[in-house]
């Protein structure tokens, strides 16, 4: 039976719809499925988590190619569903919690523990809601150590977001911080009609291979100045971190500082690479 049918069934059974505040728009498409199932490229050892599963279609290809799949779903509703549709598999654990309020290394190493595994690596694999894209990606860079690759379904503009170059309207916070902790790239496009209820927007499947290629002494002042800089984009950069009072410093001093790299002071935040950022940093001087 093909995923199509197998999704009306469980709506018709259950007596679901997908709900928007959750941003839920159900993966139908079996080519698309078996897709995300190739480029995961899922080992025998892997742990692959799954932001948001929903009904499971995505779920069925994890649990029948990797050792051990960590579920996290918000929407209680899905709970039941999710347990009744994969109760003969006991190579996963569901979680019915929000995953910007959960600590996923903790939670790897206690699955470690209880089964008595450990994971060679471990993926994020997902087709994220897309009103919290931006969070859930920087807290997985951010704040989980153990997790290696992120291969998820975002918006296409997103995706082109986060692999863009400097000079570019896409160029922005996002991309920075995508391009500090990991290396990206755009595996496929997903179009509208692999849903239902079909969505507003064609997705994209990106693939963020977490790797720190870049170096800087205070990656909390390199975080703050990207934001900063980016916080009126349309203006020059000096007047931009000047208006949100970054490090207190005024328009003369922060001309200097772009002096003092070699930046012109007349350029604006979109326009720098993230070397560039990094060359800042590293040329500010604190009390």
């Amino acid at each position: 039976m093909d995923t199509f049918t197998i999704t009306k069934n469980i709506l018709n059974k259950y007596d679901v719809k997908a709900k928007k505040r959750f941003g839920q728009n159900f993966l139908i498409d079996d080519n698309i499925l078996k897709n995300i199932q190739r480029v995961s490229d899922i080992n025998e050892n892997d742990l692959i988590i799954e932001i948001g599963p929903g009904l499971g279609n995505l779920t069925k290809y994890l649990l029948d190619k990797s050792k051990y799949v960590l579920l996290v779903e918000i929407d209680n509703k899905m709970i039941n569903i999710l347990n009744d549709r994969f109760i003969k598999y006991n190579n996963y654990t569901l979680l019915n919690e929000d995953i910007l309020k959960i600590n996923l290394d903790n939670i790897i190493n206690s699955i470690e523990k209880d089964n008595n595994i450990k994971f060679e690596n471990v993926k994020v694999v997902a087709n994220l809601p897309y009103y919290i894209t931006t969070p859930i990606i920087f807290k997985l860079l951010q704040e989980e150590n153990r997790i290696n690759e992120i291969i998820v379904m975002v918006q296409e503009e997103v995706a082109n977001r986060m692999v863009s170059k400097n000079k570019n309207k896409d160029f922005g916070i996002l991309t920075l911080m995508v391009k500090y902790f990991s290396k990206a790239s755009i595996e496929f496009i997903v179009p509208k009609t692999s849903f239902i209820p079909i969505p507003d927007v064609t997705s994209a499947i990106i693939k963020l291979k977490k790797e720190k290629r870049y170096r800087v002494n205070n990656e909390e002042l390199l975080f703050k100045l990207i934001h900063c800089s980016f916080a009126q984009r349309r203006k020059k950069l000096v007047n931009s971190l000047e208006s949100t009072k970054f490090l207190n410093l005024d328009k003369s001093s922060l001309e200097n500082l772009l002096e003092s790299c070699g930046i012109s002071k007349n350029v604006r935040a979109e326009e720098l690479d993230l070397k560039d950022y990094i060359k800042l940093v590293e040329n500010i001087k604190l009390n």
